[in-house]
């Protein structure tokens, strides 16, 4: 099957989204730790053992974007992560540099996982699935515009 440079740009999308997903994942571990990270997510009353499986969630599903396992079905599934995140740090200002976090990163890191589930796997995707993927998503062609 020959991969096009659109399957190739998803594949960059995918990748780099994964990696920042992990990074994102090790932030909580290695930087604020998982107890420190369950102390925020008290303070702004989300219940702090959440902390646990949305690290997991987090770094597991980041893994599996860069090895191309479902990954339009694991952006999907993250989106939400982020939603919340977002909705966390709207307070701050938009800014993700402003004093507490803004929620720039977070909306950018859900609109790009919505782009990857809405455009498609790329290439080197060891495993893909049409389930859960919008119907008109599996035209094989881009439409293009016509030129007068």
């Amino acid at each position: 099957m020959n991969a096009s440079s659109r399957d190739y740009g998803l594949t960059l999308l995918r990748v780099s989204l994964g990696v920042m997903w992990i990074a994102h994942a090790l932030l909580k571990l290695f930087v604020f730790t998982l107890p420190g990270t369950a102390q925020f997510f008290a303070s702004v009353g989300i219940p702090g053992v959440l902390a646990y499986p949305v690290f997991a969630v987090e770094l597991l599903g980041g893994i599996a974007l860069v090895f191309g396992v479902y990954p339009r079905q694991v952006s999907l599934a993250l989106a939400p992560v982020m939603l919340a995140a977002a909705w966390v740090h709207m307070p701050n200002g938009w800014l993700h540099t402003n004093a507490g976090g803004g929620w720039e990163y977070p909306v950018f890191l859900t609109v790009a996982s919505l782009a990857l589930w809405l455009a498609g796997d790329g290439a080197l995707a060891l495993r893909t699935s049409d389930r859960f993927v919008p119907a008109d998503s599996t035209r094989t062609a881009p439409t293009r515009a016509v030129m007068a």
